[in-house]
């Protein structure tokens, strides 16, 4: 590979990724996610009540709220108190989604689970690190509520986490740090679940359209990078 990264990582290399569990004292379930110079603070909180879509059908919820604090980045961005804008949107229903997309919702019962996930700091992947980071979150909780009697089986089916992959100067490269994102030919972000099925692919095109076979690259990076998530994720549950 001819690219030499700014950080001296090698193409296939995570960035040092460390995920310290019950990071709040109040919530039910909470995990504060580093990522590189990336910093997400995700909890999760249970509530007895689910959407009114969903009333009296015996299903729970789960759903995300997303932020970032405005000093996360080098300038300050304003804070968005009267809804979320477009991109905010998009992240936290995408959180939402991939952790769906692993609990089975009967087994929950008429309850929600609310996953928020705080940016303090941000150095690209947040939206990777934040669904990475949310799991454990969920994790505990549902651990919570299996031991005060709430539910009776954990309604995880699978573990999930994501990662960002990326073509920089016509290189494939794995966890992209903002530097690289920000000048990056292709970009994209995955997400799987423990049995190695997807979730999601977001690619696009920033500037040099991509081959199958560049496509296919970046697919075997991203699986070799999901998986050490998986794996700093279960020491952080003591799995």
């Amino acid at each position: 590979m001819s690219y030499e990264r700014l950080d001296g990582r090698a193409f296939d290399q995570l960035r040092n990724t460390k995920i310290t569990p019950n990071i709040s004292p109040y919530a039910e379930g909470s995990a504060l996610i580093e990522v590189g110079g990336t910093k997400v603070i995700c909890t999760a909180s249970v509530e007895d009540r689910v959407p009114m879509f969903l009333r009296n059908k015996g299903l729970g919820w789960v759903t995300a709220e997303y932020a970032m604090l405005p000093r996360a980045t080098s300038t300050r961005t304003q804070r968005e108190t009267q809804r979320p804008a477009g991109r905010t949107q998009e992240i936290q229903r995408l959180i939402g989604r991939s952790l769906r997309a692993v609990v089975d919702t009967k087994l929950l019962g008429e309850r929600q689970i609310f996953l928020d996930c705080d940016v303090i700091q941000a150095d690209g992947g947040t939206r990777c690190a934040s669904i990475t980071g949310a799991y454990v979150a969920l994790a505990l909780a549902c651990r919570k509520l299996i031991k005060q009697a709430t539910i009776k089986t954990n309604p995880i089916l699978s573990e999930v986490a994501a990662v960002s992959v990326g073509i920089v100067e016509g290189t494939p490269v794995l966890d992209l740090a903002y530097a690289e994102d920000s000048t990056a030919d292709v970009d994209m972000n995955i997400v799987c679940t423990g049995a190695g099925k997807f979730i999601e692919l977001q690619g696009t095109a920033e500037r040099e359209p991509f081959s199958r076979t560049q496509m296919d690259e970046m697919l075997v990076l991203a699986e070799t990078g999901i998986n050490k998530l998986f794996e700093i994720q279960r020491n952080a549950l003591n799995i």
